[in-house]
């Protein structure tokens, strides 16, 4: 399932649109009150998301999965740090509705994601993960990230302190990458 095809079962996978700043709103601001995952703390309006949505596809790819017309999980990738020297890595991220986690939709989003980065002189994936987590650590290992840090207790939300680890991808050069 690339590029906007339609899919067995309804499935597709495609750029994200200004459109589809509702839903993404939608499926991002549960993360952001039910669970740590996210640690922003306020809602994040349809505005600000599709600001956010505009500012990453410049450069990186930002993706959707629907089915059957609905959203239900994106991924995209976008700076790693501002400076010059990082510009070949990005931090990835995936959101699946929370109904729908566990039925495989992260990682055709991951499997789709990933394959688009070395041909944008991507040489490095790093995605960072509240810990505990063992679906997301799951998910970053099945594609073969691998665990490069850990920080004790760099977030605090919901009344407690929370640890993040940091997964590590370094993908295949593509042809005539890394020019300057």
């Amino acid at each position: 399932c690339r590029g906007g095809y339609l899919c067995a079962g309804g499935e597709m996978i495609r750029d994200v649109a200004p459109l589809h700043a509702p839903a993404i709103s939608v499926i991002y601001n549960w993360y952001i009150a039910e669970t740590v995952i996210s640690f922003e703390e306020e809602p994040v309006t349809v505005e600000e998301m599709a600001g956010r949505i505009q500012a990453v596809i410049q450069q990186y790819p930002w993706i959707v999965l629907e089915i059957d017309g609905t959203l239900i999980g994106y991924a995209y990738a976008r700076r790693w740090h501002e400076r010059s020297a990082y510009r070949h890595t990005v931090e990835v991220g995936v959101y699946v509705a929370h109904d729908r986690v566990g039925c495989g939709h992260g990682t055709e989003l991951y499997r789709e994601l990933i394959s688009r980065l070395p041909a944008l002189d991507i040489h490095a994936a790093i995605g960072g993960i509240t810990l505990p987590n063992e679906a997301s650590v799951s998910l970053h290992e099945k594609f073969g990230f691998t665990k490069v840090a850990h920080y004790r207790e760099v977030g605090y939300k919901f009344g407690n302190w929370h640890d993040v680890g940091y997964w590590q991808l370094l993908l295949p050069s593509s042809e005539g990458s890394m020019s300057e």
